[in-house]
């Protein structure tokens, strides 16, 4: 992904701009999650290292509880599933007794206010809640791992964009919804 948007970023030239939608754990810096313990890189981490922190903005998102659409395991049938209040002392607790109806946090870089290592809750196409208590949370420096925290204190899954009605295909094309 990174190589990618290195190549469309050369492809458009010396002004080209581009935001880049991923999971966390993708955009996050690596840097400052227990992902570093294992030598592990990740786009938002090779983002700043190539074109410099003052010229990437990488945005995390979070939420106390809700509910999501994942599934158990690679290749589950996907399902609405519940997400549970947070684990006690998590950022995602934190920010919902500081923020209890949710806020976009923007850091400074070098914020020694929130420089603590925390949990983070993970959640992606896989989500198993019964490992809330013990599994789900990445290490995390939450103004280091991002330059911008948008904080949702309660969630709503989504669902796919299909006419109702409709019979889901047995695996989305590539480039659904778009078509491009």
């Amino acid at each position: 992904m990174a190589e990618t948007l290195d190549r469309l970023l050369e492809h458009h030239g010396p002004g080209a701009k581009a935001i880049v939608w991923e999971h966390n754990t993708h955009v996050g810096d690596a840097r400052f999650t227990d992902m570093i313990d294992d030598g592990s890189v990740n786009v938002g981490q090779l983002a700043r290292e190539r074109y410099g922190r003052d010229r990437v903005a990488l945005v995390g998102f979070g939420s106390y509880r809700g509910s999501v659409i994942a599934g158990t395991e690679w290749d589950a049938p996907w399902e609405e599933m519940p997400v549970p209040p947070a684990r006690p002392a998590s950022w995602e607790d934190v920010l919902h007794a500081a923020v209890p109806k949710g806020a976009l946090l923007v850091f400074e870089a070098g914020s020694k206010e929130l420089s603590a290592w925390r949990g983070h809750r993970a959640i992606g196409v896989v989500y198993r809640p019964e490992y809330e208590r013990y599994g789900n949370y990445v290490p995390t420096v939450l103004p280091e791992r991002y330059d911008a925290f948008l904080y949702l204190d309660e969630t709503t899954a989504v669902r796919p964009l299909v006419p109702a009605g409709a019979e889901l295909p047995e695996e989305m094309p590539e480039t659904y919804p778009s078509g491009v």
